[in-house]
């Protein structure tokens, strides 16, 4: 029978319906009923791609006898972390506290007052390398729930008290400047993988948002090392079997240090973030590798994650079953035994993919599969067999089962998307993708967005979401508006961005300035959310400091250059001494050292010489520069859209471009290679 899971609009939850676990969603009513039967709350967090998340549930949740225990003796919570990210930051934050580390599965027992008082991560069925079995976690906090009541609210009350005293202090830190920029390029060298790219050891994660901040210390600075660090880590990622050699697209980390084996889940964020970063590259150095890698994850995205309804559904799945034998395997649909490449394309075109794709009889990865990489020293291959090679291989992988998809479309990384789509559409000269891009943009507006402007976190098939957007979906999308701004000179885009930054100054931002995750009449939890770091993605905090920035540059609002800064004292703060975990910020505010630019270019739209000048515009380096485009804008606000554009003239009735920063403006140019100049361009 059907928990009440059935009716939930999470792909995750969903999955969970037909447990025998009488599964309740995170709601007032599943503590009351804790409370009224006297009973502790386990809490469950997940996501739909997590491999161990779906073990856990084979193992134990769709296990009967343990499904009877956990009925009898707990009110069981199931959350989806995608779609509930300020619950899952607040136990996250517990768990890492209380055992040094964390991770999904989360599992989380707490009062029927959502203290928590025991946690953990994945438990096995069996006991096994030190760690104790699933039930044995049950009845262990079932004894001491009721043989030390005491002891238990003792506890939790202990770990509530432990959380509030982690409130940050970062209000008063300072503007980060050229030498805290400087700090965090150091700290980042001593971390630097020299050999194979990349920060750190195994796990190895895609650093996304420390390369964009690399790329524009390089572009502000001239710095060449931080550009070999961005540019060697892109190539060797785009070499390794991280990246999708036959599809495009980026799995979500590599379990070993060389990128050659990756946890096969495929994220939105990741693609969106690392199809901008690879264009970014493409627009610093001209690598015709960078291009292809930006353009094959772009149309990644389109075709495999884009929604009816034209958003950008969550992840693919790391498990598919596994042609023959009916079982769901990590890497089914992406790896390769050298017999499956003579399959499809003959001994001797097998041959050539088996060098070209670094497939051993061995295998690279488990039961003698490989999982293709492109290696440096690899034979020269002529491009046209190599394209047909690939299409042959991508055709038949089509003909597997194909991993499941989450199809919730979340607003912060769609914001994500469609500033990476906006962008390779107009540096790649592909109008397909801005159209994409904004196709998202307005489902956004039209189901995510209330008449208040404000966001609602998820929808599915085009129905919103019951939960409320967070801290970084009003930064994430706001971002994306601006980058479309600029892309379609529709300035619709940023008035929209405008609503968004409005709402975080008001509804987010404390007196000191620091930013919250939640809103201020959110929903209350033991405590209320608050991280500047990045994760996967960049933080709430950053990416809200970063459109604040780009909004005050557009409109020359002093109030949100204002907010802007007082949030960046948390980059002041940390960017030197965790580089690694704030990129985004130290991105920002590399844009906010440099000025960021600001730039207008006016002209008829029909005006090759205008198109020029706003190709020339975006391709430019400096960092974060706002680019609008646009009819001059007269003193009785008749012409162009934005306020960039106010009362700027042709020069000799011809396209003329304006940069300025700093209060301070460069010559009116009508010639794009003085413009490029102006913005420190390197023309591909």
């Amino acid at each position: 029978m059907p928990n009440r899971l059935a009716h939930a609009t999470s792909p995750y939850l969903l999955q969970h319906a037909d447990n025998p676990v009488d599964w309740w969603q995170w709601e007032p009513a599943a503590f009351e009923e804790a409370r009224r039967r006297g009973v502790p709350v386990f809490l469950s967090v997940g996501y739909s791609s997590c491999h161990w998340c779906h073990v856990l549930a084979h193992e134990s949740f769709e296990d009967e006898l343990t499904a009877a225990y956990m009925n009898e003796h707990f009110v069981n919570i199931k959350v989806d972390r995608e779609e509930r990210p300020d619950v899952d930051a607040v136990y996250m934050e517990a768990v890492q506290a209380a055992t040094g580390q964390g991770g999904w599965p989360m599992s989380v027992f707490m009062t029927a007052d959502a203290e928590p008082f025991y946690f953990g991560t994945y438990f096995p069925p069996e006991p096994r390398q030190g760690m104790p079995s699933f039930m044995q976690v049950l009845e262990g906090v079932r004894t001491a729930w009721v043989g030390r009541p005491e002891e238990v609210a003792e506890v939790a009350q202990r770990i509530v008290r432990d959380l509030a005293g982690r409130q940050l202090d970062y209000g008063k830190a300072g503007t980060p400047g050229p030498e805290e920029l400087a700090g965090a390029l150091l700290g980042l060298t001593r971390e630097y993988d020299a050999a194979r790219g990349g920060f750190g050891g195994a796990p190895k994660f895609p650093p996304s948002m420390v390369l964009e901040f690399l790329l524009r210390h390089h572009a502000r600075t001239g710095s060449e090392g931080a550009l070999q660090m961005a540019g060697d880590t892109c190539e060797a990622m785009a070499r390794g079997g991280i990246y999708d050699q036959l599809g495009g697209g980026f799995a979500r980390y590599a379990v070993d240090r060389e990128w050659v084996v990756p946890h096969f889940e495929k994220m939105l964020y990741d693609n969106a973030l690392l199809c901008r970063v690879y264009a970014h590259l493409w627009r610093s150095t001209g690598s015709g590798l960078a291009r292809r890698v930006a353009l094959e994850t772009a149309d990644f995205m389109v075709r495999e994650l884009r929604t009816e309804q034209g958003g950008f559904a969550s992840a693919l799945d790391a498990d598919s079953e596994e042609p023959g034998s009916g079982r769901h395997v990590e890497g089914a649909y992406y790896a390769w035994t050298p017999g499956q490449l003579v399959d499809v394309l003959g001994e001797e075109d097998a041959a050539v993919a088996r060098a070209c794709f670094a497939v051993t009889d061995e295998g690279t990865f488990e039961h003698g599969k490989s999982v293709l990489q492109l290696p440096q020293d690899g034979p020269v291959v002529d491009a046209d067999r190599l394209a047909d090679i690939k299409a042959r291989l991508l055709a038949a992988r089509a003909e597997r089962p194909a991993p499941g998809r989450d199809d919730k479309v979340v607003a912060a990384w769609n914001g994500l998307a469609i500033a990476a789509l906006a962008e390779c559409g107009a540096y790649f000269e592909r109008p397909d993708l801005v159209e994409r891009a904004i196709e998202a943009a307005d489902l956004l507006v039209r189901v995510h967005m209330d008449g208040r402007a404000r966001l609602a976190r998820t929808s599915k098939d085009g129905q919103v979401g019951a939960n409320a957007g967070v801290l970084e979906d009003y930064g994430d999308v706001a971002e994306g508006f601006l980058t479309l701004a600029a892309v379609t000179g529709e300035g619709v885009w940023l008035e929209f961005a405008g609503f968004l930054v409005d709402l975080i100054m008001a509804r987010f931002t404390a007196e000191d300035g620091s930013l919250y995750d939640t809103a201020h009449d959110a929903e209350r939890l033991i405590r209320r959310p608050q991280d500047p770091t990045d994760t996967a993605a960049p933080s709430g905090w950053t990416a809200a400091a970063g459109a604040l920035l780009s909004y005050a540059a557009h409109t020359g609002s002093e109030a949100h250059r204002t907010a802007a800064e007082r949030a960046l004292g948390v980059v002041h703060s940390l960017g030197p001494r965790v580089p690694r975990f704030i990129g985004h910020g130290l991105a920002v505010a590399e844009a906010l050292v440099d000025g960021p630019r600001e730039v207008a270019v006016v002209g008829h739209p029909d005006d090759p010489a205008r198109a020029a000048l706003h190709r020339t515009a975006l391709l430019g380096t400096a960092p974060g520069a706002v680019v609008a485009v646009g009819m001059p804008r007269t003193a009785d606000g008749a012409g162009g859209e934005f306020p960039l554009l106010d009362e700027r003239t042709l020069v000799r009735d011809l396209p003329t471009a304006y940069v300025c920063r700093h209060f301070v403006c460069a010559r009116p140019t009508t010639e794009p290679v003085e413009l490029a100049q102006q913005l420190g361009a390197v023309r591909p």
